[in-house]
């Protein structure tokens, strides 16, 4: 029976290094698995998911999954999910009830702020399966807050999506979070 899974955490925890591989791991055994990601993020390229570690596959963007023939595929991969509408994650549970195939989403579950996305929100609602990809702050505790900096500074106000990789966000605990507190090797 297919799923739709939502596997979540903080910024740095290998999300897109984890929908990368698990194309891989399709196609290693012989099937097709279709990665996917949100028109918004062209981050490493329009059509391109990258990893902090350096992994980086070809992609469609979730607003073309209809003009394709997705039923030929074995599972479809979503990167970046928490940037989907709360109408493409209805589209992907239909896909997962209807065609019967897995859908897997990697994303953020929360902002800056501790504010859920839409698409994580409705992913948290919806899917069969919830997971936690897990990370750490500098301190060694779990990091949970997904921390936009600027200047050496914890940015606690602005607009929810601003797109930006290690220059812009670092993962904290929470206590950190509160704290502004960025370590020895971020400014404090």
């Amino acid at each position: 029976m297919a799923k739709l899974y939502f596997r979540y955490g903080a910024m740095g925890s290998s999300k897109s290094a984890n929908a990368i591989m698990v194309q891989y791991n399709y196609h290693e055994r012989g099937q097709k698995a279709l990665l996917v990601k949100p028109g918004i993020d062209q981050r490493d390229g329009a059509k391109i998911v990258g990893s902090r570690c350096g992994l980086s596959a070809p992609c469609i963007l979730m607003e073309e999954l209809d003009c394709i023939n997705y039923r030929e595929y074995n599972c479809i991969v979503v990167d970046e999910a928490q940037f989907l509408t709360k109408a493409q994650v209805q589209r992907l549970v239909e896909i997962v009830d209807d065609d019967g195939i897995p859908v897997v989403c990697y994303g953020l579950r929360a902002d800056f702020r501790g504010e859920l996305f839409e698409g994580s929100q409705w992913l948290l609602a919806w899917a069969d399966t919830i997971e936690e990809v897990k990370t750490v702050c500098w301190c060694g505790k779990k990091a949970i807050w997904n921390a936009r900096i600027s200047d050496g500074r914890v940015l606690k106000e602005g607009e929810q999506i601003v797109l930006g990789g290690n220059e812009s966000y670092t993962a904290l605990c929470r206590k950190h979070w509160r704290e502004g507190n960025l370590g020895p090797q971020k400014g404090q």
